[in-house]
């Protein structure tokens, strides 16, 4: 009897254990079931795409052009150099005053130049006395050899010896003349207008013939010295315009393409080419300046560089069609600017296709979307 009841007891127990697990197995099989049903009924749920999210690939002008930069530099700029040797006097000017053509600027001591002077004034009155003395010799021979007291060869030497004093003079005016201009050149007056860039000596300071003293720049016209690439200058033309930010400068300034230099420049195998600010108010040499130089236009089907996707081994974009996403492998074509954004030409598709761009991320192809109002 006690067997029985002993076997009872431990059949009611595993009886109990084996209701209480399959009880707990189907909870489970039943969350999950709602879990999985949830989990499709999210998956397929559609993703709402704002009006910002897509772009409707369309036909538009793709603005072509080459990136340039290089310093501004003033159009007109001097060196006034020492043209004679000697001590710089009377130099006052510094950086940034202005000055005006024709200024005088500095002196070289003329101390030395006004004794050559002098020298050659007195060598030219010395000869001028020679001529008077050949002349009058000239003249009493001439009257001896009409009256037959002297011989014609007397005469002869007496022409020689008045050619020769008169060659004499006019060396000695020459002499004169030069040595003025050497008086002359020790004052150094500004060639153009302008504003003193760099002053290079100082008063006391002796200097050789050629030594730089002053550097005036005229900044009412300003220019952007770019260097281009040897195949990039093939596509310049003159008056091609260009949208340039200046270094310092919160708005752009417009530059148009003026001269183009027809060599290149030895080592580097570049292209200089110069541009002419519409605005030069303000800005100085020196300045570094880029942006783009606008060599063309042409209609094609653009689309915003952000829209290609290329994580995959070939570019591609995501379209909307059908509410679904399709990821549609494209070719690249030109690329450039559009009202200002970088755009770039898509091939292989048609006017009118939706793309989704960039910031969305990339979306499972299949996919279901929901266009919001306003993005149709």
């Amino acid at each position: 009897m006690r067997a029985w009841l002993k076997w009872g007891v431990t059949a009611l127990v595993v009886a109990a254990l084996a209701w209480g697990v399959t009880r707990t197995l189907g909870q489970r099989k039943a969350q999950q079931a709602v879990a999985a049903e949830r989990a499709a009924q999210r998956a397929q749920a559609p993703i709402e795409l704002g009006a910002a999210d897509t772009v409707q690939l369309a036909s538009s002008t793709l603005e072509q052009g080459l990136p340039i930069s290089g310093s501004l530099r003033a159009a007109n700029s001097a060196i006034v150099k020492a043209r004679v040797a000697g001590e710089v006097q009377a130099l006052s000017l510094r950086e940034g005053d202005p000055v005006q053509e024709g200024q005088i600027v500095a002196r070289i001591d003329p101390t030395d130049a006004q004794a050559r002077l002098r020298q050659a004034q007195q060598q030219a009155e010395s000869a001028k006395a020679q001529i008077d003395i050949a002349r009058k010799t000239f003249d009493n021979n001439s009257a001896l050899v009409a009256q037959g007291f002297i011989s014609r060869s007397a005469l002869d030497t007496s022409v020689s010896s008045l050619a020769a004093a008169e060659a004499n003079f006019r060396a000695a005016q020459a002499g004169v003349e030069l040595a003025a201009k050497s008086l002359e050149d020790t004052v150094l007056r500004a060639p153009i207008g302008g504003q003193i860039a760099q002053r290079l000596a100082q008063n006391g300071e002796r200097v050789a013939v050629d030594a730089r003293v002053l550097e005036i720049v005229d900044l009412r016209r300003i220019e952007l010295e770019a260097s281009m690439s040897a195949a990039d200058s093939l596509q310049l033309r003159l008056g091609q315009v260009a949208q340039l930010q200046i270094e310092g400068a919160s708005a752009p300034v417009n530059g148009r393409l003026v001269r183009i230099n027809p060599s290149v420049v030895a080592g580097s195998r570049s292209v200089l080419a110069y541009l002419a600010l519409d605005n030069a108010q303000g800005l100085r040499q020196g300045l570094f300046a880029q942006g783009t130089l606008r060599t063309g236009s042409v209609q094609a089907l653009l689309a915003p560089l952000s829209a290609v996707r290329t994580d995959k081994p070939s570019p591609y974009v995501q379209l909307v069609r059908d509410s679904k996403v399709l990821h549609q492998s494209v070719e690249l074509g030109l690329r450039g600017e559009s009202q200002g954004q970088p755009v770039v030409e898509l091939k292989g598709l048609q006017a009118g296709e939706r793309l989704i761009i960039g910031a969305v991320g990339v979306l499972p192809e299949g996919s279901a979307v929901r266009l919001a109002t306003g993005a149709n």
